[in-house]
């Protein structure tokens, strides 16, 4: 029950490949309507043709001949909105039976094209009217009289159309408006799922290499020590039970919290500031020689998300340092204070020989980066002039 040009713009989908839109049951009813109009009104215009006294009887045929191809020409409105109202100007000139046609064309035209369209083609039809009545007054009738009717039928007809015209181009605007909203939902929840993609990434990659890393070093230190004492060869077996242990707790509880669908806070309780005397603490008991230099004043009120964000740089940046430095030595420096911001800095001496080739090297730093940009700091990293590795972060702390 639409019509065909609302039902082309609304749903494209159903367009004919190189063909016009097919009419609706809507678009046949109301064309059958306008051309019952246009007979009946020619038919009205035709009794009264009898009473111009002027009218010769080859003119009286004539006009009925071309009002009934002009009704017949209304079956066209759809096609050639505009060619149709171009060709009944000069029919209205002629033809009294036309009228009805001549007010379909009008109509159509306002309907279906711009403005312009029906400025120029109406404006010459309007223009028309006086001189037709003034070649053949209406019969019982006064010229001005004939003159206004006629004028306020014909701006009445196209005010109509116009009408018909806003409408739909208003519901074709709140179905565009409607459709970009659903668009822009979709384009939204896509980036929410990503962010938290990436969000899910970042979390694991930060709880979960710090724990195999340990479990690496400690494994190799096996292998290559076969001959170790035995009770180095237990403590390492320790470390890497407890490392696998805390690394199988750890994706169990994300895992957790991705099934419940709750956030980041919820759970175990995410480390902070605090935590980072055992992290190093675990660190040294890996084997690595960790110095922790913490000059933060009012350690309790730093922020959570600024001390999470923190003690994962600095798990990231020992990982790192046991990757691609073994047995190095690591400094660990945290500063701040309330206003001033936090500044932390982890750095490493240069690695004893070539440093070992590790897959998938990097992605941690962009990791991290990413985690310091969304706390509102900045991140650095990149070597020292002595040779070593240096990771540089600045969190806001209010």
């Amino acid at each position: 029950m639409l019509p065909a040009a609302l039902v082309e713009d609304l749903y494209p989908e159903s367009r004919r490949p190189g063909g016009r839109p097919r009419r609706t049951a809507r678009d046949w009813i109301v064309d059958f309507t306008c051309f019952l109009l246009a007979v009946v009104i020619g038919l009205l215009a035709a009794d009264t043709l009898q009473d111009e006294p002027d009218l010769s009887p080859a003119m009286e045929v004539a006009d009925q001949v071309v009002g009934a191809l002009a009704c017949a020409a209304v079956w066209l409105r759809r096609r050639w909105p505009v060619g149709l109202a171009v060709a009944m100007v000069p029919v209205s000139l002629v033809s009294a039976t036309a009228g009805g046609a001549v007010l379909a064309s009008l109509f159509t035209l306002a309907v279906h094209r711009p403005f312009r369209y029906v400025a120029w083609t109406g404006g010459a039809s309007l223009a028309l009217v006086p001189l037709y009545y003034w070649m053949r007054p209406e019969p019982g009738l006064p010229y001005l009289a004939s003159l206004v009717i006629a004028l306020l039928l014909a701006v009445a007809v196209i005010g109509w159309g116009l009408l018909v015209r806003s409408k739909r181009q208003l519901l074709l605007s709140l179905h565009d408006r409607a459709r970009r909203a659903e668009t822009e939902a979709r384009l939204r929840a896509e980036q929410a799922q990503r962010l938290a993609r990436e969000a899910i990434a970042r979390e694991m990659h930060d709880v979960l290499a710090h724990r195999l890393t340990l479990l690496s070093v400690h494994a190799g230190a096996l292998e290559f020590r076969p001959d170790a004492p035995r009770e180095d060869v237990a403590r390492a077996a320790g470390v890497i039970r407890e490392s696998a242990h805390d690394a199988l707790q750890d994706l169990r509880e994300i895992i957790g919290i991705l099934r419940a669908g709750e956030s980041d806070d919820a759970g175990r309780p995410q480390p902070t500031l605090a935590a980072l005397d055992a992290l190093v603490a675990e660190s040294r008991e890996a084997g690595m020689k960790v110095a922790l230099a913490r000059r933060v004043t009012d350690p309790a009120s730093v922020p959570a998300s600024v001390g999470r964000t923190a003690y994962r740089i600095a798990q990231e940046a020992l990982t790192n340092a046991r990757k691609h430095a073994p047995g190095t030595e690591v400094t660990v420096s945290v500063t701040g204070a309330p206003g001033d911001g936090l500044a932390m800095s982890v750095r490493n001496a240069p690695p004893e020989g070539e440093a070992p080739h590790v897959p998938g090297s990097g992605q941690g730093l962009i990791g991290l980066t990413e985690r310091a940009t969304l706390a509102g700091g900045t991140l650095e990293h990149g070597p020292t002039p002595e040779g070593g590795f240096e990771v540089r972060a600045r969190l806001p702390w209010g």
